[in-house]
């Protein structure tokens, strides 16, 4: 069974940071990117960071040099730091695999959806 689970959202003043995680299960046989989206309300999900499987990244442009992302191959896990947050990063943020599990053909997985609110 595919599973994506994300965790690290919370509830930050702005100029905080928080680190979001998001592991996937071991069903993956290969995974080539993984990302992060985020969905604030009324508007649409948006990329957020991602990182292939040879490490390299693109961020939005609202969040590079305050957003880091980055992977573990041998763990299926990605994180996010996330630096000088703004009360504009509040949102639902959302954990992408683009991969293939055993038997299947490659496919876009979502994970949960963590939410991330920056307020004072």
């Amino acid at each position: 069974q595919v599973q994506l689970v994300a965790s690290g959202g919370g509830l930050v003043q702005p100029g905080g940071s928080l680190k979001l995680s998001c592991e996937a299960s071991k069903s993956f046989f290969s995974i080539n990117a993984m990302a992060w989206y985020r969905q604030a309300p009324g508007k649409e999900r948006e990329l957020v960071a991602r990182i292939t499987s040879s490490g390299s990244t693109n961020y939005a442009d609202s969040v590079k040099g305050r957003f880091t992302i980055s992977r573990d191959n041998a763990k299926n896990t990605v994180w996010l730091q996330m630096n000088s947050l703004k009360l504009e990063d509040t949102a639902v943020y959302y954990c992408n695999v683009v991969g293939r599990i055993v038997g299947d053909i490659i496919r876009t997985y979502w994970g949960q959806g963590t939410q991330v609110t920056v307020s004072s």
